[in-house]
């Protein structure tokens, strides 16, 4: 009776050994960070974690990583369908960046249907140093919503950028109510294969040596921005198949061209935006069309688009 008694004991007591350590890895639907806390933590809301990297391996598919009160939370790489919300109020969420990229996008994982990454309300300083912003390399969908992106530096085509849109299979990107500015490029699009579309309403793009870049297969379509005082283009298709779509914009100040299709085979579409100001108005190597109704003036050169109207019905 003894001898079935202590094993008995001893099964209990696996058993409750497996549970507990069962829910110290479990993943939470949702986590939360905080200023004070520690990565040690559940990320429970009373046991917050200290950054986005301690979260993210806590917070199951689809989940919700949330800012519990103001603080620095780190670098991290997003593997899997996610929202990172930095909150207003009490909350805030701030990425200091030298010397790295603040956020990496990229999910493999066949099982993660969505392949969703959803970024509001961050403020990204890569102090002069930072590689990029946020870099998406593998992902069906990105949101990124009212965010501040500033200060990396590097080539303008795989560091240095704001946004960097550069996936080997087709992406969706949509930016809205940010400012991406200090940075080489503001936001670069191109994939290998497939087409990465970026959809940017609502936005600033300022004080970058290029604002907008779609190279080979990318696709840009921005409407109600701002991108003005870049030290060189402001915006430019620079790849071949390389489209742009420009519309109800302001265009200003940019030391370069305010649109330029700088390579054969890249076009832009120009529909009533206010184009001044600028080194040049058109960059004609490729193919610019408007609607017609563009407000020129006050450019270096304001010379015509060289691709026709755009049909108006």
């Amino acid at each position: 009776m003894t001898k079935l008694s202590f094993t008995v004991r001893i099964v209990v007591l696996l058993t409750l050994t497996i549970g507990l350590a069962s829910l110290a890895n479990a993943q939470a639907p949702r986590t939360w960070v905080s200023g004070v806390g520690d990565d040690i933590n559940p990320c429970s809301r009373t046991a917050p974690c200290k950054t986005f990297a301690g979260a993210i391996s806590k917070t199951a598919k689809d989940g919700e990583i949330d800012c519990l009160d103001p603080g620095g939370f780190g670098a991290v790489t997003l593997n899997k369908s996610v929202y990172i919300n930095g909150t207003h109020g009490a909350g805030f969420g701030g990425i200091l960046s030298s010397s790295t990229t603040a956020i990496i996008i990229n999910i493999v994982d066949v099982n993660d249907i969505r392949k969703a990454v959803r970024i509001r309300s961050l403020d990204i300083n890569g102090q002069s140093t930072g590689t990029n912003g946020i870099t998406i390399l593998g992902a069906n969908n990105v949101w990124i919503e009212d965010t501040v992106i500033d200060g990396t530096t590097g080539n303008g085509s795989t560091t240095g950028i704001g946004v960097r849109v550069s996936t080997s299979a087709s992406c969706t990107v949509n930016i809205s109510d940010t400012v991406i500015h200090k940075n080489v490029t503001g936001l670069r699009v191109t994939t290998t294969s497939g087409f990465a579309v970026a959809n940017v309403r609502n936005c600033n793009f300022e004080g970058n040596t290029t604002g907008v870049e779609a190279s080979t297969n990318g696709f840009v379509s921005i409407k109600d921005s701002r991108i003005a005082s870049n030290t060189g283009d402001g915006v430019k298709a620079s790849g071949s198949g390389a489209t742009i779509n420009i519309a109800e914009s302001i265009v200003a100040h940019n030391n370069g061209t305010g649109l330029n299709a700088s390579i054969g085979g890249a076009t832009i579409r120009a529909i009533s935006n206010q184009i001044v100001n600028n080194g040049t108005a058109y960059g004609l190597t490729g193919t610019v069309k408007t609607d017609g109704q563009n407000k020129l003036d006050g450019n270096g050169l304001n010379n015509a688009p060289n691709g026709g109207l755009i049909t108006i019905n």
